[in-house]
């Protein structure tokens, strides 16, 4: 797949596959995002994988999950919940540009899961507090988002917006993510 169609076909897995993410997979979507754009090169963020399944369970029940298709897309712990989590760390004082270093880091993330065959939700609505606890980070260390990462057990696809772009389920379970057109979000000067 080139990497124009990933972009595109790319979507947010919130029910996943009760099957192992190898280290090696791991490894490898790290790999990537060690290379994602960051400000001055400072290179601040850190990650901690999460993957002793009592751990991922204590980090899952600090999350919420898709709150327009919720009970149905809500993962459920031991039938499709993440088998595993990156949580993107950072200084506790962290500059507000490290918001921007994490997305980038977080895109390659999913781009370089994708590519795999793996599934990831970027989660910003978590008990941090609780989850650098859990995790043993020191006080320093904030948590700015969490990647839950495993093996898709749903296909979402994306439609041109008609209107709303509020995600939704159809009646045979199908997730839609509507997308705005080029042209509803572009100024040409």
């Amino acid at each position: 797949m080139n990497i124009l169609d990933l972009m595109r076909e790319r979507r947010t897995i919130r029910l996943f596959q009760q099957r192992p993410v190898s280290d090696a997979e791991i490894r490898t979507i790290l790999d990537c995002a060690r290379y994602a754009s960051c400000a001055a090169n400072m290179q601040r963020l850190r990650y901690a994988v999460v993957r002793p399944p009592e751990l991922v369970k204590a980090v899952f029940d600090t999350a919420a999950w898709g709150a327009m298709v919720r009970p149905r897309r809500t993962p459920e712990w031991g039938r499709t919940a993440p088998p595993c989590f990156v949580a993107v760390i950072s200084p506790a004082d962290a500059p507000p540009v490290l918001e921007a270093d994490a997305g980038a880091a977080i895109q390659t993330i999913e781009y370089a899961a994708w590519e795999l065959g793996l599934g990831c939700c970027w989660i910003g609505s978590f008990d941090r507090e609780r989850c650098r606890r859990l995790l043993e980070l020191p006080e320093e260390r904030s948590i700015l988002y969490l990647v839950a990462l495993g093996r898709p057990a749903e296909s979402p696809v994306a439609e041109e917006a008609s209107g709303s772009v509020r995600y939704y389920l159809d009646d045979a379970d199908v997730l839609h993510v509507p997308k705005y057109s080029v042209d509803d979000l572009t100024t040409w000067l």
